[in-house]
């Protein structure tokens, strides 16, 4: 048998999965999560949308500064200073990419961009030139592709790939192909175009209708190289393709796919959960490959099945995909070293001593709390730590809670506002609502309560409690993110995480807006 070929990976989370509603992330958590990635082995990490906002900028820069081991790439809009923008934030890449678009489907020319066809294949040519004076890795996808006329998507593609674009990503933007027409569309784009061979066939899949990774394979199957994807299926709307559901489909149906990828799976369920614990989006228990009954077994035939041959209900091993026990399970009588050793096994690194040591003192808290300290636990700890690290305009100093049979409960709060202590009291229907006004009674933040969540980080009763919280504002949506073993400390710091992003004035672009 030949030699498998290879299935680029491009992993989008820090741009097209921050665009979930309340799943924005700063730049210190998009570094953890890009060196999660690098661990990983994708080939290709989106780091964001450099136009978008500074913030935005930044983290980009940040990303390319410390990865080696993968492509960092910047997306832009056919725009002369969106790409200007992703050029000057990706200087000081091992290896960068910029990821150009323009819409091409006659709704989008239309009713979005109202640029006749003639005017966007003129922009599309210019603004891969004017990428390619930045690096010779230039992406470029005709947004809503699934929607496009097939002609006119031939003579774009043709002319962006003569123009030097070495990968040309076709979206299924809005989540409306099915997979035989999907394919079918690669394989005629692969087929028409005179100089097909001189680029990389790439796939954007969304999941409207539950296709993404569904569509994603059948591009695969009919020549796709490179899959855009994100962790645990984050994205806009109904999310993106998951990058391990792709990647397990294609390792594990090997009999149906010439291609392999260079992934080290066994990364993949440690990065799902660095993902979730940090954007607060928890992974449903039957997702497939990472959710927490993905390897458990109830019914009775398949647990004897299993316990008689693993093949008979069990087409992966758990161990293969990061789901193996804990080497070591760390306690309050665990030393600095066992607690430093444990950080970078879970590709968690610190930029100064003094964050170790802040983070090493938080879990001393945290043991004297709970007997055996879990690695989610850690992951958990880590995010909380870096919460209070930034957007510090307000912090909880102390908060008491009184609830009883019969009674109306009441809160007691106080946070430090600016710098200044203030003392708020609230009753509410439960203890959770009346922590919540209490807060309101201080910050007066205005805010719709959309979200209320609780996830337990791992099992017992003295497990830490893992909260969301999502607000919104003006059409403004962002989540906040609290943990704690006390579950109504763990919602305050939620609340008070959400509207700290709040009070934060920036907005960020959106990629997809018309601006032309």
């Amino acid at each position: 048998m030949s030699k498998p070929s290879h299935l680029f990976i491009f992993d989008t989370t820090l741009r097209d999965g921050e665009q979930s509603p309340g799943a924005s992330m700063n730049k210190d958590e998009k570094v953890r999560i890009a060196k999660a990635l690098e661990k990983l082995r994708v080939d290709v990490i989106e780091a964001g949308f450099p136009a978008a906002s500074p913030g935005d900028f930044q983290a980009v820069q940040a990303v390319a500064a410390c990865i080696r081991d993968s492509t960092v790439c910047g997306l832009a809009r056919a725009l002369d200073r969106d790409i200007d923008r992703a050029g000057e934030a990706l200087a000081g890449a091992n290896a960068a990419r910029i990821h150009t678009f323009i819409a091409t489907s006659p709704i989008h020319m239309e009713r979005k961009l109202r640029m006749t066809p003639e005017r966007v294949l003129e922009q599309a040519v210019h603004a891969v030139k004017r990428a390619r004076r930045y690096t010779d890795d230039v992406e470029f996808s005709p947004e809503d592709a699934g929607r496009s006329e097939i002609d006119f998507l031939c003579r774009v593609l043709e002319a962006v790939i003569a123009a030097g674009a070495r990968t040309v990503n076709i979206p299924d933007t809005v989540g409306y192909s099915v997979p035989y027409q999907f394919g079918e569309l690669i394989r005629t784009l692969r087929e028409r175009i005179p100089n097909a061979d001189q680029a990389v066939f790439s796939v954007h899949c969304h999941n409207d209708l539950g296709l993404a990774t569904a569509n994603s394979l059948a591009a695969v199957r009919n020549g796709a190289r490179q899959v855009e994807c994100t962790i645990n299926g984050l994205g806009e709307r109904a999310g993106n393709a998951a990058l391990e559901e792709v990647v397990m489909a294609v390792r594990t149906r090997q009999d149906h796919f010439d291609c392999d990828t260079r992934i080290d799976t066994t990364q993949i369920v440690p990065c799902s959960r660095l993902v979730s614990s940090i954007t607060g989006f928890p992974v449903q228990p039957n997702k497939a490959v990472v959710g927490a009954n993905a390897f458990a077994h109830e019914a009775g035939i398949h647990q004897d099945g299993v316990l008689k041959h693993r093949e008979t209900y069990e087409i992966m091993r758990a161990q293969d995909v990061g789901w193996a026990e804990n080497r070591m399970v760390l306690g309050k009588h665990s030393g600095r070293n066992a607690f430093r050793n444990r950080l970078q096994e879970l590709g968690i690194v610190f930029s100064s001593e003094e964050e170790l040591n802040a983070a090493f003192a938080r879990f001393k808290e945290l043991a004297d709390k709970k007997h055996e300290i879990f690695d989610e636990d850690i992951q958990a700890l880590v995010t909380d730590a870096s919460l209070d690290a930034t957007n510090e305009r307000i912090k909880l100093v102390s908060l008491r809670v009184c609830s009883e049979t019969g009674e109306t409960p009441q809160a007691h709060i106080v946070l430090s506002f600016d710098g200044e202590e203030i003392t708020g009291t609230a009753l509410g229907s439960g203890p959770v609502d009346a922590t919540f006004k209490a807060i309101e009674q201080i910050v007066r933040s205005q805010t719709i309560l959309r979200l209320y969540s609780v996830n337990a980080v791992t099992q017992g009763t003295d497990a830490q409690g893992e909260v969301t919280v999502r607000l919104e504002k003006g059409g403004r949506i962002v989540n906040g993110q609290g943990a704690d073993t006390d579950i109504l400390i763990a919602s305050a710091k939620a609340y008070i995480n959400a509207c700290n992003k709040i009070l934060q004035t920036h907005r960020r672009a959106h990629p997809q807006a018309a601006d032309v």
